[in-house]
């Protein structure tokens, strides 16, 4: 049988104990570090932790890891990811109607999320989220179409205010270029009201502002919330039925209300301030009201999304992978050039 490989490197048959074996309870990188895993079936690995996410779950995983160890260029949620993605779902056995998501993304294209969605949503009864590390900006706007999303004390997701490319290339934050205009505003009425003329250092910022770049920061804002907004009332909130505190039923309005102000929350610049502010936990129930599983409350789950943490984040450090697409019946891993990994019977 052809030996299978990683990266597009044959992997001789393993040899001595594998990483998983080795790993202590608490210090699962560490053990990493101190062994040479020169001899072992990487593949074979990452599904023991699948299987470990499984049992623990009682239901079937997906995974789709970015690397946001040492990636940049070509790590983000973007048009490619789309058929691998399908695949992926496309491979799982008919009778599965429940599924969990492992991800881990820096972020990207909101538009490829709502695909990935739809792939999704028309397949399985529930989706749930599992979050080994970040979901940032389009990762956070994922997230939010999901059913349950279990969270552990180091798991964190973003605003979703988009980023926007300005006339020198650079992306920016779409919400900075607001609220930079209206900060501009706002002192320039203050002067005028004050009998004044607005200060000239923000005129000549106003005459170099691109007006597509303006309509550009409007259109993605307005989208990600509208987008966002439309996942949670439609799946994140859809099993909220009784208000907690009263015991009164909750009205179509009240969950389109709250779906609404969650969506320009997490959008809000002047909140959060920065495009990469990660929000944990405790952040996502106390001040977004967003209801969160934790991981420790379910028998062996902590300890394996731990594991499988550890074992990708090894992996990132010591290989040139950006991306993988995975679970017991299918794999594509991503860097420079696409391969294919066949799943062996």
């Amino acid at each position: 049988m052809q030996q299978p490989n990683i990266m597009g490197i044959k992997i001789p048959t393993p040899v001595g104990p594998s990483p998983l074996d080795v790993m202590k309870d608490g210090h699962e990188f560490e053990s990493l570090l101190s062994y040479n895993f020169s001899n072992v079936d990487m593949l074979s690995e990452i599904r023991k932790c699948i299987q470990e996410v499984e049992t623990a779950r009682n239901r079937r995983v997906l995974c789709y890891i970015s690397n946001v160890v040492n990636g940049s260029i070509g790590n983000s949620i973007d048009g490619t990811d789309d058929l691998p993605f399908r695949e992926m779902v496309a491979s799982v056995p008919p009778d599965v109607k429940e599924i969990d998501i492992v991800l881990v993304t820096p972020g990207g294209l909101a538009n490829q999320v709502v695909n990935f969605v739809n792939t999704l949503r028309p397949r399985f009864d529930r989706v749930n989220f599992i979050l080994l590390d970040m979901a940032m900006s389009a990762g956070s706007i994922f997230i939010m179409s999901g059913d349950e999303i279990v969270m552990s004390a180091r798991s964190k997701f973003g605003p979703i205010d988009p980023q926007v490319q300005n006339k020198e290339g650079r992306f920016v934050p779409a919400q900075s270029i607001l609220l930079a205009i209206n900060d501009i505003k706002t002192r320039g009425q203050e002067a005028l009201d004050n009998g004044s003329q607005p200060d000239w250092t923000d005129v000549q910022l106003l005459k170099n502002i691109d007006i597509k770049e303006v309509g550009a920061a409007l259109g993605a804002s307005n989208y990600s919330i509208q987008i966002t907004q439309e996942f949670l009332q439609k799946y994140k909130f859809a099993s909220w039925t009784v208000h907690s505190h009263t015991g009164e039923l909750v009205t179509p309005q009240e969950r389109e209300d709250c779906a609404k102000g969650v969506a320009e929350k997490l959008c809000d610049h002047t909140k959060w301030k920065s495009h990469g502010h990660f929000i944990d936990r405790n952040v996502a129930w106390n001040e977004c009201k967003i209801k969160i599983t934790h991981s420790e409350t379910i028998n062996g789950l902590d300890k394996a999304m731990r594991r499988m943490w550890a074992l990708f984040y090894w992996l990132f450090e010591n290989t040139p992978m950006l991306k993988i697409f995975v679970s017991n019946e299918y794999c594509i891993i991503r860097n420079k050039q696409q391969i294919r990994i066949p799943v062996r019977p």
